[in-house]
């Protein structure tokens, strides 16, 4: 396994995700995200290269539906997943996401 630096930064979050891996649909937790990829754990197996579609259930809001995201790594019974089909708005609401947890981030900064 080679070595890669992320091009985005992922925050820390909590929120359930519905994920579907054949006729299977699974559930979990977001752990964290970025603009393009999430670490969750889900009680269906995923395997790398796998591509599912899923639901994320975000606190006081419509949930983000992702049409298709990637298996890039599996620990266990989590995943490091890499969107790579999502609907345009959908895609600018995580965007918009990432970036008001980036500025909580720099306001809780001493």
């Amino acid at each position: 396994m080679s070595f890669s630096i992320r091009p985005d930064r992922r925050f820390p979050v909590c929120c359930p995700v519905t994920y579907h891996a054949g006729l299977r649909e699974g559930h979990g937790l977001v752990w964290n995200l970025s603009a393009n990829g999430w670490r969750f754990s889900g009680d269906v197996p995923l395997r790398v290269g796998q591509t599912c579609p899923l639901t994320i259930n975000v606190p006081n809001q419509q949930g983000l539906f992702v049409a298709a995201v990637t298996v890039r790594w599996v620990r266990g019974q989590e995943y490091g997943v890499e969107t790579v089909v999502v609907e345009k708005q959908t895609q600018s609401r995580v965007e918009h996401w990432v970036r008001r947890l980036a500025q909580e981030s720099v306001e809780r900064t001493p």
